[in-house]
């Protein structure tokens, strides 16, 4: 057998090519819609993914205001946020934050997807959500990921 066929090749961070997709949320359930975003936003659908470079695409969501979710989240489903004093454990609804803007809604899923570690910062810049269909990347020519 030959040595040679059995070394691995690890991508370069300059040969990395990063394209830009739009996903429309329209009718999508939000966390299976997060768990598709948090893939193609980490890079695990390209051959060469390695976990320790930023390797993944720019991912454009669309119609974030028509995201849906099942059973009764709308109404028991809460956020818990602690601001480090005591007494200071915050509680939200997923129903107020959809009011008050339903882009974080989107924001939150994939940001608890993603792994905790120093890329997660970098991995979340390249994610661009908007309440409706018109965005601003069009000189970036995104394609339109049917999902």
């Amino acid at each position: 057998m030959d040595s040679l066929s059995l070394k691995t090749v690890s991508i370069k961070k300059n040969l990395i090519v990063k394209s830009w997709l739009i996903m429309d949320a329209t009718d999508q359930i939000l966390g299976r819609f997060s768990s598709k975003i948090a893939l193609i936003l980490r890079g695990k659908h390209k051959p060469f993914f390695s976990p320790h470079i930023d390797c993944g695409d720019h991912v454009i969501v669309i119609n974030s205001n028509n995201i849906r979710l099942t059973g009764k989240k709308w109404n028991n489903k809460e956020y818990i946020h602690y601001t480090g004093y005591p007494g200071g454990q915050k509680t939200t609804s997923v129903k107020n934050l959809f009011d008050k803007d339903s882009r974080i809604l989107i924001h939150k899923a994939v940001k608890g997807m993603l792994p905790k570690n120093r890329l997660r910062h970098l991995i979340l810049k390249k994610l661009h959500v908007y309440h409706k269909s018109q965005h601003k990347h069009e000189s970036q020519k995104p394609i339109l990921l049917k999902s």
